[in-house]
């Protein structure tokens, strides 16, 4: 079975993941971000743009930030995700 996911919520659930601003900053580094590109991702998460428009476009139930400021936190980030994959598709099979 394929679970198809919007590229758009993908790519939010992947910035999304709300994280201390200089782990940001670094990890944004390390991926080849630089100049305005780097400045306005940051600037994002300051404002919490990103969160902001997720809660606009789709139900609020729905939107979560989960930190990512620590190796531990990514990983219960992932097994929530996995979690809410699983119980997905038990609702919709």
């Amino acid at each position: 079975m394929f679970v198809f996911w919007h590229r758009r919520v993908v790519d939010e659930l992947e910035d999304r993941m709300s994280d201390d601003n200089t782990n940001l900053y670094n990890r944004l580094e390390r991926r080849g971000y630089t100049g305005k590109k780097l400045q306005d991702n940051v600037q994002c998460e300051i404002f919490q743009t990103i969160y902001e428009e997720a809660m606009e476009a789709y139900k609020e139930e729905i939107v979560h930030q989960l930190p990512s400021n620590t190796p531990e936190d990514m990983e219960s980030n992932l097994e929530q995700i996995v979690h809410w994959i699983e119980q997905w598709m038990k609702d919709n099979n």
